[in-house]
């Protein structure tokens, strides 16, 4: 039978990352949970097998369950019965399989019946699910909105929350609205103190909600009367068991329609504040923005792989002039050039979540150690203030540059089929459907280049790009002087001369003193550093394992040095004056 985590030994080979040990560590504590939960593990090999029993389990589900459903799920779609949404039918097939295999609560506390995986294993499973079905793993994905919840509630309400989430509960998080998408500042959901029942009430409209009649929501309203900019949201939680939330509609979208996008209707709805009042947009967003980032980048890692799988599976069979295509250079090369920008978005998505593991659990371990009167170390906080910025500097790049690839593997995959891929019957038409959403929600590749942008003209990923040369890694993340082979060594030389121009742009950039003009070409820099950082770590990925990586690191080398070359030549022959010859 076919395994999702056993067919691809590129998954596996990412959670050997020597800084993984540091992470479980302090994940689990040293330990501590061991003797208090009967699957809680002893030491760190302990714990790895944990994780790789869990992780074949779930290639199992996403290989033979999950996988043969997606198109039966694409054909028939979610609908909407007396204002409450229905899945499809394969849908609830789906997600009693992912509870049965304990696929929830992944990364949450023993406590509270998760898992207390980190965030790097759920990034594993998150892959598979959506190589099985892009649209699914939104669904799925979802339960990762009980970080915030974990994050910034209360004790009381994680103890109510948390266990239901890891039972397999639903969660959305309700933001955008008709006249609010990309600019949440302008939020006009109401959110108005009940006294009498000592609860909050929620009046108005959400749209584009991703699995919007979930169990449970968090939901951004205006809580503060006459405000109309992000210092007036509120983050809340509601229950659907309350009622007061229906479903208006659902939308016909071009891809991922296993997906219910839904537009509700609150009707003085009960509800109550996670955290503090005024901080929904300003702080609790972001960290729900950011997981929900990285989980499109996992998505469209996922998405990658089986549109690469089926090109190549049709390459390999399709016979023409008296000779399988996949021999044809044509056919050939772009089936290179799509594994080579798959193995980038793979190796770009895992270090990201190493990252964002680092950071996270550094800030529950403080959570804890507040509530005793007790600090993190100097030497924490210092650790975790660096993967914090790399985490926020990483994410951005994640999303945009993972999910532009896999529009472009998704779209090359057609090309791979010729004809055929035009017709309905066949599966890469879905998987470019479904592939183009991930460059627009959870925010466009424009807003990446817009978060990633302080990091570019502040000379700080130039500044990573330099340490990565030197050590393969970013800074703190268990790098060494020696770890490029010596077989590619004149890939990281072309690296060198890549980022070379990269910073040469930057600083021709900056000195225009422009705004506009910055805005401009952000996405030429952008597009620039990103190829650097991926060229780095597939470099090193295939320095350790040639025989996985090898092939890739070179062909995207080659594709990526032209791809600078191309944005170099773009931003060092623009000025100022030229942005009249853009504005329409």
């Amino acid at each position: 039978m076919a395994n999702f985590f056993q067919d691809n030994p590129e998954i596996k080979f990412h959670l050997s990352h020597p800084l993984l040990k540091r992470i479980v560590e302090l994940k689990e504590r040293n330990y501590s949970d061991f003797g208090k939960y009967d699957y809680a593990p002893e030491n760190f090999e302990d714990a790895l097998d944990s994780y790789e029993r869990v992780l074949d389990l779930a290639g199992d589900v996403t290989a033979n369950i999950i996988a043969p459903n997606a198109e039966a799920v694409d054909a028939e779609g979610p609908h909407v019965e007396n204002n409450r949404m229905v899945y499809a039918s394969k849908t609830y097939e789906n997600l009693d399989a992912t509870i049965k295999a304990g696929l929830n609560g992944v990364t949450m506390p023993r406590r509270y019946g998760g898992l207390n995986f980190p965030m790097a294993i759920y990034s594993a499973i998150n892959e598979m699910i959506a190589c099985a079905d892009t649209g699914f793993e939104n669904i799925w994905s979802l339960q990762d909105c009980i970080e915030t919840l974990y994050e910034f509630g209360d004790e009381d309400q994680r103890k109510r929350y948390v266990p239901r989430v890891c039972n397999g509960e639903t969660m959305s998080m309700d933001l955008t609205e008709p006249d609010a998408g990309s600019d949440l500042q302008s939020v006009m959901l109401k959110a108005t103190f009940d006294e009498e029942n000592n609860c909050w009430r929620l009046n108005g409209c959400k749209r584009f909600i991703t699995n919007g009649d979930s169990d449970i929501h968090l939901v951004l309203a205006r809580s503060e009367d006459g405000t109309r900019d992000g210092r007036g949201l509120s983050m809340f939680i509601y229950d659907k068991r309350d009622g007061g939330v229906d479903v208006r509609r659902i939308e016909n979208k071009l891809g991922i329609h296993g997906s219910p996008t839904c537009e509700l209707v609150y009707k003085n709805a009960k509800a109550e504040l996670c955290g503090s009042r005024k901080l929904g947009l300003i702080k609790y967003v972001m960290g729900l923005m950011n997981g929900a980032r990285l989980g499109i980048a996992g998505q469209s890692t996922g998405t990658s792989q089986m549109a690469y799988n089926e090109a190549l599976a049709y390459a390999k069979d399709r016979k023409q002039f008296g000779k399988a295509i996949i021999e044809f250079p044509a056919v050939y090369d772009m089936l290179a050039t799509m594994k080579a920008k798959l193995d980038a978005s793979r190796t770009l998505y895992y270090t990201t979540s190493r990252y964002v593991d680092m950071y996270k659990t550094l800030e529950d371990i403080e959570r804890e150690r507040k509530e005793n009167g007790e600090r993190l170390t100097a030497e924490e906080k210092a650790e975790c203030k660096t993967f914090s910025r790399l985490a926020d500097a990483f994410t951005p790049m994640a999303k945009g540059m993972t999910s532009e690839y896999a529009n472009q593997i998704a779209y090359d995959g057609i090309q791979v089929h010729g004809g055929s891929g035009f017709m309905l019957e066949y599966a890469c038409q879905r998987l470019y459907r479904d592939a183009r959403i991930l460059t627009i929600y959870e925010g466009t590749t424009q807003l990446q280049t817009v978060a990633a942008g302080r990091y570019i003209t502040n000379g700080f990923y130039g500044q990573v790009i330099a340490e990565m040369l030197e050590a393969g890694q970013a800074p703190a993340s268990v790098g060494s002087a020696d770890w490029c082979a010596e077989e590619f060594l004149p890939l990281k030389e072309r690296v060198a001369k890549m980022a070379e121009k990269y910073n040469a742009a930057v600083a021709y950039t900056n000195n225009q003193k422009n705004d506009e003009f910055k805005d401009l070409v952000i996405r030429h820099l952008y597009e620039m550093a990103g190829d650097c950082i991926m060229a780095i770590l597939l470099i090193a990925d295939a320095s350790k394992a040639p025989e996985l990586f090898g092939k890739s690191a070179r062909v995207y080398a080659r594709h990526a040095a032209s791809e600078v070359e191309k944005h170099y030549d773009f931003v060092m022959s623009a000025t100022a004056e030229d942005l009249a010859d853009y504005r329409r």
